[in-house]
């Protein structure tokens, strides 16, 4: 193959165009954007610091919550300021390395949030379940081992993607018309047979979210069966309470995360374009931007912990 072949087939950038359709109101739209992207900086990091000062606070429901909360950093980062800068500054190039990165890291990390939404469904269900048991089923090395498990899946299971995407020929544009690399929108862009590269992505996708979505169904409602059976409402209701702000956290993460994955895949054009990257914007950011309001304000020992400090830089 010549160089100018060679050329074409791995361009030295993409090019991507933000929200193709509502390009009049890139500037307006990033201050949303920019908003809860400094929220959810802003509520994570402070979810970290409080529970790294506070030993009361190291169990596993926080520590956990600390894993959640570094995923959430990393993920949101991974295409956050990029999208800024397009929306403002219309720099709108990304190398070619950085792009398969970027995409590496939105995949990878998208899948350990998924599994540590699970690990404390886990966490609540032996919590509530087998309270007795609490602390000798999670002690802290399990706890790491879960961590490590999640985090090498979400590794193994994406680093992948890459090299697949990588050794592809891009003769035809490249011009992705999303707000950042994704996976099939590249795809979409090779001109070559994609065939099974997009079938290990829909396969390990759709794996993955479909037995963390089960197992969490199945923890929730065992959850569910107990509470039913508690001898206090008081008890029941408040354990109701924890448990339905989790779940609400998790039905947003899911319920976009699956909008995106099936309209990239069989929308054909039935939904507007610009529609499904606003909803695939939404999966990257609302989630990071909840996590902490939902698992760390509404938890007493967290909000305490915050309130205290607060008064005492004001005192």
């Amino acid at each position: 193959m010549g160089p100018s072949n060679t050329s074409a087939a791995r361009p030295a950038s993409f090019l991507l165009l933000g929200i193709p359709g509502l390009e009049p109101v890139h500037i307006w739209l990033a201050l949303p954007f920019c908003s809860l992207y400094l929220l959810a900086l802003v509520g994570n990091c402070t979810i970290l610091l409080v529970i790294r000062m506070d030993p009361s606070l190291h169990q596993p429901m926080y520590l956990f919550l600390c894993m959640l909360s570094l995923t959430d950093l990393v993920l949101s980062s991974s295409a956050l300021p990029k999208m800024l800068v397009i929306f403002w500054f219309g720099s709108q190039h990304i190398g070619f390395g950085a792009c398969l990165a970027q995409m590496f890291f939105i995949h990878a990390f998208t899948a350990m949030e998924s599994g540590f939404f699970l690990a404390m469904a886990y966490d609540r269900y032996v919590a509530i379940c087998n309270p007795l048991r609490h602390s000798t089923v999670l002690t802290g090395s399990r706890i790491a081992k879960i961590g490590g498990v999640v985090v090498v899946r979400g590794v193994v299971c994406f680093s992948p993607h890459p090299f697949l995407v990588g050794r592809l020929p891009f003769c035809k544009s490249n011009v992705i018309a999303h707000s950042y690399c994704e996976f099939m929108a590249l795809a979409k862009l090779a001109c070559a047979n994609t065939a099974d590269t997009k079938a290990y992505s829909l396969t390990v996708a759709s794996l993955i979210g479909a037995l963390d979505v089960l197992f969490i169904g199945l923890s929730y409602g065992l959850i569910l069966r107990t509470v039913c059976r508690l001898p206090s409402k008081e008890a029941g209701l408040k354990a109701l309470g924890t448990c339905g702000s989790h779940i609400c956290v998790i039905l947003v993460f899911y319920t976009t995360a699956v909008f995106t994955f099936l309209t990239h895949r069989f929308s054909h054009g039935s939904i507007p374009h610009h529609a499904h990257i606003l909803v695939a914007n939404v999966y990257l950011l609302v989630p990071p931007t909840l996590n902490p309001i939902i698992y760390g304000v509404r938890t007493k020992k967290i909000r305490d912990r915050v309130l205290r400090g607060l008064r005492f830089h004001v005192s």
